[in-house]
């Protein structure tokens, strides 16, 4: 619609023409304006300051608990997450030496771009990863199975902090029941 002050020709009303500026559009931009308003982060993107990066196990019996215990320490918004088999399992034994170099490339980009400053890795019970790496006599009893979790665990946060010695490391053991014991 040309306005009676400028000819047909105005580049400014030429501009509007040709932008298509119809109800389809207008509904687009009000809805991507209001899921801002809802979800504030949107706009930031990835970019930003987190707490911490999370590595969990893929057993999807632990989503929902590991959810859980995050959002019990206040956390909830406030970590990246990578979820690999056995989780530190995953990145520390031999027979997973080929999924090390994607976390640690990952946990980089997570620092670099989430600026944290922790890495809290949650390994779990009944872990079929920690059977497959290290045999199943190293999993045969709950206090076995402890030792070679804390094991990993340590072994992992030794790894971090070889390769980012002032990022914080977190490390715990959940039960199938969701409790978590830290290991220090």
């Amino acid at each position: 619609m040309v306005s009676n002050f400028h000819s047909s020709a105005c580049t400014c009303c030429v501009s509007i023409q040709s932008s298509r500026f119809d109800r389809r559009h207008f509904l687009r931009l009000s809805g991507g304006a209001g899921l801002i308003a809802i979800y504030p982060g949107l706009a930031l993107g990835a970019a930003g300051k987190y707490q911490a990066m999370l590595l969990s196990c893929i057993d999807p019996r632990f989503p929902e608990p590991t959810i859980r215990y995050m959002e019990a320490r206040h956390l909830k918004g406030q970590y990246s997450q990578f979820t690999v088999a056995g989780a530190a399992v995953g990145v520390v034994a031999p027979a997973f030496k080929d999924w090390a170099k994607t976390f640690w490339d990952n946990l980089a980009a997570s620092i670099e771009l989430h600026n944290i400053h922790k890495v809290i890795a949650i390994d779990h019970r009944d872990c079929s990863a920690a059977k497959i790496a290290y045999g199943p006599e190293k999993v045969a009893n709950a206090r076995i199975e402890t030792e070679t979790h804390r094991a990993a665990l340590m072994e992992f946060r030794k790894e971090v902090g070889e390769r980012h010695p002032k990022l914080a490391v977190e490390i715990g053991l959940m039960a199938l029941n969701g409790k978590t014991e830290m290991f220090s």
